[in-house]
This record gives structure tokens, sequence and C-alpha cells, in this order.
């Protein structure tokens, strides 16, 4: 357990943190010394005589993300948000881990602290580091709205790749390890604050999060959207959790006491403190989305009563400023106020942000942790461990003497080791690359093949600096654009700077301008564009607009060669979200004639031995909330679960070759591989396995490992007898649920080992009513290989419907060659019940069917588990 010593209101986040400490080096004895910055004193004890010396004004000003400094009392600003899914996001360079979705693949309880810790360890280096910069931006702080634990029960909910997958057992498991190592084991201080998000029932359509009110009932809630929320804070002292936007049973989740007062509060005993998602409390107001309430103080009121304590603003500003007249009208009183600031100033003194950075042992973690050798070796562990393989006809592993050919616009696309909040990667290794270092080019070749979907393709390149030009003051060509930088993010100021950049391919970072870490500027180009190839072009713009011959490039456009295009370009970057001003990024590339990529697949395939394709989606296609709307996909979220057709019609025409087949599908959600199952000799799963994924992928390909990795979701064979996606019922949802049969099930994942599974013993502890189990695991294989051994429950003999099976336990194990051993699961008593309609927890009579094995039993050996019949 970890952070034991956290009373009270445990809350969230770093502000400024240990070194904005420097007013605090006055003796901690002097009289003169306020209560607040007496180290000696509780920490109740300073919170109350900090937030008792603030105005009301002040106060407020407190409860929004952008918490300004009071100078007067020596507290700096501080930006509350700050992300860590999967390494430290949106601030820069970062070790980038697998996606959550891949960490939960892993079933592996220890790794996950490790990267837990990993994560903290370089966030609070970059923290520091920032701070002696006096950059206390966004994405600079120490608390992490992080992990998503909301349960992915649709496949098509594009941001379910941000969680761990579709049980909740599982999902508790991963989240409590996570979160301890984010927050640490100091029995004084937190190494940072995790949030656990979005506080409930959360789960899409992205495109109506805003407005929609979603229905569940109290089994629902009980067994299958609570559960993690209420474990994970029973086994862990997270400081934090995110309401979400969406409405439940009828009323906004930020303002809902039934969610908040009675079930966090009371029932689950939480502490800490609650943070809304950004904008959540102005949509309680805004016509467009629940509009339940009619002024903007009536929204701030019903949040802050509830118990949500700070309001992460946005298109709508800061809800919470509001408060002061709220208080007018009576609507909340000062002592509200009061409440909610107290959660929050306690999580920032347990950062120690009011203390001698010399006290608090985080303070000296050193810059070289950022993307370490450790970190990279743990990285690529993590992406080994998450590649589940899905189907094998005795083609993997490869033996090494093949000739292959490299096809798919995933093998080259650095998307896919990303995923979504994610930083930037220290050493991006696709699966291009990584191939390409171990075979040599003469036994590999490489084509994207075809378009990741439509015509959106991932194989763009930076427009080199050959095609560039300006005319000079004689009207003569001369090579580059000019380049006009602004000292601010508009163009309403004179340049600060004129320059002739060779090509726009940039990641600053320094500010051009001034070399601060984190300045607001512009930049306009301007120039001539010269292909030397008459041909179809295709361009991408990352965080710049453009124009050639003064207008706006949409889709394909026939450039010829050596004729001159004018091409003015602009790029903008400021404190907002979505243009960070850590380590901004400005590229435009191009591609040419996409039509000729199936001639070339074709043309590499029938030259190889074996035909290695990378496809699947990315998160440029699923994800949060995007205004993207093709086949397929709509606002983030997708509409089937297909392999896009342009990959599927290229893997038939590949098929046609009778070349062995090797698919590897990189995506955060299920896939319906109907077609693919069936006539591919070999499918590897990677759920954006992070910035090693190219390493791990070969690594498996050759045998460096025996994959073991496991579906943390069902893979489905459509979606046409899924509920609707908005029906919240889980009726024929989940592993847990569903009805028909499935074309990979949960907890799913085959192996190069031969593991057996027998002889289950079982005892009930007469005292604790604990389930006490024993099996026998046995590595029949020369080498060693780890497995993830699955225990299930089901209860046939329940008064109402209960789960088909459910997991109860788990563990990842290493076995070496021709060994075997006993393995030992508990399962606790307040396991062993089954939820009534109240949403009441039950204990169970009858029989009690336990299985234990490499999976649930479904579409597997029957030498890989066992069924046992236990009466209870």
């Amino acid at each position: 357990m970890v952070n034991r010593d956290i009373k009270g209101f445990i809350a969230l986040t770093a502000i400024a943190t240990l070194v904005s400490c420097a007013p605090h080096k006055q003796s901690n004895t002097g009289t003169d010394t306020p209560l607040y910055l007496n180290e000696a004193a509780t920490t109740d004890e300073r919170v109350n005589d900090l937030v008792n010396r603030l105005t009301l004004e002040e106060k407020v000003a407190q409860l929004f993300d952008k918490t300004p400094a009071i100078e007067r009392l020596n507290i700096p600003k501080y930006n509350w948000w700050n992300e860590a899914l999967h390494g430290v996001a949106r601030a820069g360079k970062a070790t980038v881990f697998p996606q959550a979705i891949g960490l939960a693949a892993t079933f592996d309880e220890d790794l996950i602290l490790r990267v837990g810790t990993a994560i903290s360890d370089e966030g609070r280096a970059k923290h520091h580091a920032f701070l002696n910069e006096n950059n206390h931006s966004m994405y600079t702080g120490l608390t992490y709205w992080s992990p998503n634990i909301n349960i992915f029960r649709d496949p098509r909910w594009g941001r379910g790749q941000e969680t761990y997958g579709e049980d909740p057992y599982l999902t508790t498991r991963i989240a409590v390890n996570f979160i301890n190592g984010l927050q640490g084991d100091n029995s004084k201080y937190l190494k940072s604050v995790a949030t656990l998000k979005h506080y409930a029932v959360h789960s899409g359509p992205e495109v109506s999060r805003h407005s929609d009110d979603y229905t569940a009932s109290k089994k629902d809630l009980a067994e299958t959207y609570l559960p993690a929320f209420k474990d994970v804070i029973a086994q862990t002292d997270v400081a934090s959790v995110m309401c979400a936007y969406n409405s439940v049973n009828g009323t906004p989740a930020c303002g809902n006491n039934e969610l908040i007062q009675n079930k966090l509060r009371d029932e689950f005993n939480f502490k800490g403190y609650i943070v809304s998602d950004c904008g959540a409390i102005a949509d309680f107001y805004d016509v467009k989305s629940h509009n339940i309430v009619s002024t903007e103080a009536q929204a701030a009121a019903m949040a802050l009563k509830t118990g949500t304590d700070l309001n992460c603003g946005d298109h709508h500003g800061n809800t919470y400023s509001y408060l002061t007249q709220a208080v007018q009208e009576g609507l909340v009183e000062e002592s509200d106020i009061d409440l909610a600031l107290k959660r929050l100033m306690y999580a920032r003194f347990k950062l120690g942000m009011f203390d001698d950075a010399n006290n608090v042992p985080f303070s000296k973690k050193p810059m070289t942790l950022v993307g370490s050798a450790e970190h990279l070796k743990l990285t690529e562990e993590a992406a080994q461990k998450s590649l589940v393989l899905l189907k094998n006809k005795q083609l993997l592993p490869l033996k090494g003497n093949e000739k292959i050919a490299l096809i798919g616009p995933n093998a080259n696309n650095t998307a896919i080791l990303l995923g979504n909040y994610n930083g930037t990667p220290i050493k991006p290794i696709t699966p291009k690359y990584a191939l390409e270092k171990r075979l040599g080019k003469n036994k590999l070749t490489y084509s994207a093949g075809s378009s990741i979907t439509g015509e959106v393709y991932t194989h763009y390149q930076p427009i080199e600096a050959k095609h560039f030009f300006h005319l000079d003051h004689n009207n003569q060509m001369q090579p580059g654009l000019i380049a006009q930088y602004y000292p601010a993010s508009n163009f309403d100021r004179q340049p600060a700077k004129r320059q002739i950049d060779k090509n726009i391919d940039f990641s600053w970072e320094r500010s051009p301008i001034d070399n601060s870490i984190e300045q607001e500027f512009a930049v306009k180009w301007d120039g001539i564009i010269k292909p030397e190839q008459t041909a179809q072009y295709y361009f991408k713009a990352t965080n710049i607009s453009f124009t050639l011959n003064g207008k706006t490039v949409n889709g394909a456009i026939t450039l010829n060669k050596n004729e001159e295009y004018i091409l003015t370009a602009q790029a903008k970057f400021n404190h907002f979200w979505h243009s960070n001003v850590i380590n901004p990024t400005a590229s435009l590339g191009w591609l040419k004639n996409p039509q000729n990529l199936t001639q070339q697949a074709l043309i590499n395939a029938n030259e190889a031995d074996v035909i290695v394709f990378v496809g699947g989606i990315s998160a440029n296609l699923e994800g949060e909330e995007m205004p993207l709307q093709i086949e397929g996909f709509s606002h983030g979220d997708r509409t089937n679960i297909n392999l896009p057709k342009s990959q599927l019609n290229l893997l038939k025409k590949l098929k046609q070759t009778g070349k062995p087949i090797v698919l590897v599908n990189m995506s955060g959600s299920a896939m319906a591989l109907n077609w693919e199952n069936e006539n591919i000799d070999a499918i590897v799963q990677g759920f954006y396995p992070g910035e090693a994924a190219g390493s791990a992928l070969a690594g498996l390909l050759y045998g460096d490992f025996s994959p073991s990795g496991k579906l943390p979701i069902t893979f489905y064979k459509s979606v046409s007898d899924l509920p609707d996606f908005k029906n919240y019922s889980m009726q024929n949802r989940t592993y847990k649920y569903y009805e028909d049969e499935v074309l990979y099930p949960f907890g799913y994942g085959l192996s190069y080992a031969d593991f057996k599974y027998k002889n289950t013993r079982h005892s009930i502890n007469a005292d604790t009513g604990d389930l006490n189990l024993t099996t026998t695991i046995a590595n029949q294989s020369s080498f060693t290989a780890d497995d993830v051994a699955q225990v299930y429950i089901s209860m046939p003999d329940a008064p109402i419907r209960t789960p088909n099976k459910q997991l109860v336990n788990f563990k990842h194990v290493t076995l070496k060659n021709k060994a075997q051993n006993d393995v030992q699961f508990t399962i606790p008593k307040n396991k062993l019940t089954y939820i009534n309609e109240q949403g009441i927890a039950v204990a169970y009579k009858g029989r009690l069917i336990v299985t234990v094995g490499s999976g649930q039993g479904i579409k597997i050996p029957k030498d890989k588990f066992t069924v046992s019949n236990i009466v209870l």
C-alpha cells in the first residue's frame, strides 16, 4: 500500500513545486515564519493556515486549472493540466511506453509498477528542469490526469485505446500498479499525483459527449461501471478523480450527487480532490450541451456543492470565476469554497511545493533519466509483452534466411508507435527501421502498398530543400524560403527575426526567437516550390496552413516538372492544449503518385519468400473528439471495425501470390479480421506498442522471445449484433455478457511455447472464507517462456443473470524449458458474490465453475486450461 499516511484530503497537484521554495529558506523555527511554511507542522494545520489568509476572490481564482500567483504569500502560478497516460505527454521528449490498452495486454503487474515509476522519474526530472527556467505553463506540473479506467464496453469508441480494456478486475490491477508507480512510496511526499478518469459511465460516442445522458441500471453500475473506481480507491491513496462530460441517469457527472457524494465520497471513502473534465461545468448551461441551468453562477454552484473542487476550463473560460457571484446570490457559502480549496492545497503540500527542495526526495531527479538506456530497455520489454499472437499456422518464428517483403501503410508509420496522449519519443523505431537494421537491405524490400484508408496515406516525407526557392532583391532565384518569426501567436506585431529556412521541417526544443523554453510565437514562410517530376502530389501539413498560388490544397493536385508555384505558409504556437509551446513542431511533407503503390508491393511480394504486412489503423483515425468523418470513422469513433478496404483489397492480391503472409495489425481497439483469420498464415496484434515497437516486433518475428500478450478486449466478428453505441446496458457486451461466437476472446493469446495446465486443487479458508487455488503449469518446450495464468468463475446457480465468466485473478509467470511449477491464487470472499438488481453484492451459494488456464478456455486446446466444480 502506498502513501498510507495520507489521511484527510489527499488531493492532486504539485503547483510550481519545490524549486519555487526559495522564499522559504527562512528558519522554520523563527516566530516570523507563517505556519503554512513551517515544515514541522501537520499538513492539515499548514493547509488551514494558508487558506485562512486568502480573500474570497483569491480563493475562487485558485479553483481554476490555470491558477494565478498570489505574490503577497509567495504562491507561484500553477497549471494543473498534465498528462502521463503512457509516458510524460505533450511536454517535449520523454520515453514513450505502449499505449494504455497495450500495457493492459501484458497482464504483468510488476511491469506496470516499473513503467509507472519510470514515468514519474521522468516527470519529476522534467518538472524541476522547467521550474529552473521559471516555466509554469501547461504540461510542466506534477498533477497527471492519468490513468483512464473507463470500461471499454464498445469497440467503436475511439478513446478505448486509453483504457485498460473491458474488464473491471484487470483494469483495477493494472491501475493500482500504475498509480503506485506514479505517486511513489514515500511516507511524507507524493512523487506525483495520479487521477482516475472519467467518473463515470463514460465510453463514447465522442461527438455527443457534451450533451448525452446515459442510463445505467444499479446492477450495471455495481457490476461494471463503478468497481474499478471503488477498488482502486480502496487499494491505493490515489489523489484525484476527474468527473466526466456526460450525464448519468439524468444529471451531469460533475454535478451528480448520487455519483459523487453518495458513491465516491461516502461509499468509496475517497478523500482526494475532484477535477472536472475540461469544459464539463460549462456544459451545464451551454445551450448546445446539457443546458440544465440558466447561468454560469448556477453551474458553478451546482458543481462545487456536489463536490467538484477544480474547474478545468475550455473555450468557455473559467466557469468557477462566477463563484464570487454565487456566494453573493446565496447559492454557495464561502465555507464550500474553503473545503474545495483545502483539498487542492493538501495535494500541493504533499507534492512538496511549500517545503525546502532539499527536504523533498524527488527534487534532484536528473534530466539524464529522460530517455535513459534503462527506460528505453523497459519500454522495449513492455512492447514485447504487449504483442498478442492471434494466429500461427507454423510460420512463426521465421528462420532468419528468408527474403522479406515488408508491405503496409503502418510499416513505417511513426504514429502507430505512439497512440494518443503521448510524448515525443526519444528513439522511435518503426518496423521498417528495425527490420532493415536486423536484415540489411539485401534481405528486405519495402512498400507502403496502399493508403491506410481511402485517401489517407502514411508514408509522407518532408519536402527536401532542393525544391524550395525565393526571389532575392535582384529578382533572382535563391535556395530556401523567406521566414519571418513573430514574438506572439499572431502577426499583429513586427517580426522579431527574418531568415532563410531551407525547408519546413522543424522541432523546436527552444524558442527560435529568444531561446526560451515556452515562448508563444508565429512564423510566416514565403517562396516558391519547384517539383522535379510531373506527378500527382498529396501534401501533409503538420501544425501549419499553406497555399499554392493562393489556393488551399485539399486532396491530390497535379504539379508539373520544373514549374514554379508560389508557396505561402504560416504557423502559430500558443498556450493551449492542442498547440503547445513546449517543443512545438512544424512540417510540410508530400508524396507522389500513390496509385503506383499496389504495383510496387506486388513486385516486391513476388520476389520475396515471406510477406510481412503491417497494417491496421492509427490514433490519427481513432481518438478523442476529432473532426474526421470518412468511411469507417466518425469524430474519433469507428462506424465499423473492419480492416479498411484499401488494405483488405491489397491483402487479397498478395494472397494470390502464394507467398506466406504475416499480418501485423496495429490498432487501439478490436478489429473484425474475419477474412484475414481464414486466409492469412500468422496474425500479430499490436496495441500502439510504444517507441520500441519495431524492435519488439522484429524480436517476435524471429523468435528472440515467445509472445505472452493477451487480449484485454474481445475481438468481435462485427458490430452488427452489438447494441446501439449509445445504449449503456451491458446486455450482449464484453466477454462477460456477449451471447454469440467471437473471433478472438478476451484473455486470448498464443505462444511459441507448449504450456500445459493440470491438477487444479482448491480449499476454502475457514477464517476468511477466501477460496485458495493451486494449479500445476508445465512448459514442455525447449526454451524459457512467459504465460499469463488466468482464473475465471461462473455462477450457474445464481437466482439472476450473472456474467458468463468473470476474471478474478491472474499471474504473469515465467517457466524455464521442461520445467513445471505450482501457481497459487487466492480468490477473496468478496469476489464470491453476485450483484442483484438493486446493485447489492450477495454471497453466492451453489456450484461454482472455476476455469484456470492460458485463457477463458475458449478457442484454445483443452490441455491449456482446467475446469473445476466447487460447491459453495
